[in-house]
């Protein structure tokens, strides 16, 4: 029979069993020594970051071990945006690094580009292990800063490789749109501005010596204001499992929306055409509800324009038809999302995607998209 003693026996007999402890998580001694933001080479200060051309990843790309926190107390206040933003370059780096091994100069002038490609695939190999550098010293010594991943690019060649280039730079600028308004700090967003400036340089190097195409993209990028929607695109780049257990969730917060893109044999993705959206993971698909609307928004510039779209007999592995706005301008880059409410005003508005539409070079976006 249950009695108050014998809840009393029962709990003190539980708390004499021994319990398992997880161990804490063992610190790489190397990857301990990068919490002093002035041990090696400090960006703006070292040559490193512009003129190396070795094929060994250069510091401090070649120590990917997170660094765990060497202090106590609650995580500083822009922790959060500088760990999904070390997260993103960590896979933007290895992109570049991957490419500076598999490559050498003869590799791209026998594919028909210029004798100064694989020069500036490792200089900017270069500038991105800056950014790691720059990104670990934001984040506090109260916070993880994430190490790297094992990553997967889906390149067989140059010509592959330099589409994936200039893909993964546009991408940069878009979602350095959104991150640039997450902080709190004014000195913190100031930095982010820095680096969109350098990741501009290096789209404006691939659309115009890469392709010669019209590196302009009119009088405004594309401002999108979710930028985790984006960054968790670069997580199909990511073996499984292949992270440290210490990191923090990539992106933190994650929708884990499901992802979007132009259906197979799309024509064109440019303003006035008509476009198939094809939700990719036949394991996560959008679930519509009967009662509300939804609509394609494209952002392009500083705006975004909303259509509307019928998914009123959608079913999974249905495609979704939309016109592209006509009025946008043939340059830059389009995001879409599908929303349920026009202009996707808030974060959970958004049910799926972004997909990105890069406008030009066209062969180059429609490979892409």
């Amino acid at each position: 029979m249950y009695t108050p003693s014998t809840y009393f026996l029962f709990t003190s007999l539980v708390a004499t069993l021994p319990t398992v402890v997880s161990p804490a998580p063992t610190p790489d001694p190397e990857a301990q020594k990068l919490a002093d933001p002035k041990y090696g080479p400090i960006p703006g200060q070292s040559r490193l970051y512009s003129d190396y051309r070795g094929k060994a990843a250069p510091f401090p790309g070649n120590i990917t071990s997170p660094i765990l926190p060497t202090e106590s107390g609650d995580p500083d206040t822009d922790d959060q945006v500088w760990q999904n933003l070390l997260a993103a370059e960590w896979a933007i780096f290895n992109f570049y690094q991957q490419g500076v091994e598999a490559f050498n100069t003869s590799s791209f002038v026998k594919a028909g580009f210029l004798n100064t490609t694989y020069d500036r695939i490792a200089e900017i190999r270069d500038n991105e292990a800056g950014h790691l550098r720059i990104f670990q010293n934001e984040i506090s010594n109260k916070s993880v800063k994430p190490g790297a991943c094992k990553y997967e690019y889906p390149f067989e060649d140059p010509t592959s490789y330099l589409a994936l280039t200039t893909f993964l730079e546009v991408a940069s600028m878009a979602f350095l749109t959104g991150l640039v308004q997450e902080p709190k700090s004014e000195a913190a967003r100031g930095a982010m501005v820095a680096i969109a400036t350098v990741e501009s340089r290096h789209e404006t190097w691939s659309l115009a010596d890469v392709w010669g195409a019209n590196p302009f993209s009119g009088p405004s990028d594309t401002v999108f204001p979710y930028a985790n929607q984006i960054l968790d695109m670069t997580n199909v780049f990511i073996i499984p499992g292949s992270c440290p257990p210490e990191n923090p969730q990539y992106p933190n917060p994650n929708q884990h929306l499901p992802p979007l893109s132009a259906a197979s044999g799309t024509k064109s993705i440019a303003p006035g055409a008509e476009v198939s959206f094809n939700f990719t993971s036949p394991t996560d698909q959008p679930k519509f509800n009967d009662t509300k609307s939804y609509f394609a928004v494209f952002f392009h510039a500083v705006g975004n324009v909303s259509v509307p779209i019928d998914v009123s007999n959608w079913k999974t592995g249905d495609l979704v038809n939309v016109t592209i706005p006509a009025d946008f301008g043939e340059k830059g880059v389009i995001i879409t999302v599908v929303a349920d409410e026009p202009g996707a005003p808030e974060l959970e508005t958004v049910v799926a995607g972004p997909s990105i539409l890069l406008q030009q070079p066209t062969p180059i976006g429609l490979l892409l998209a």
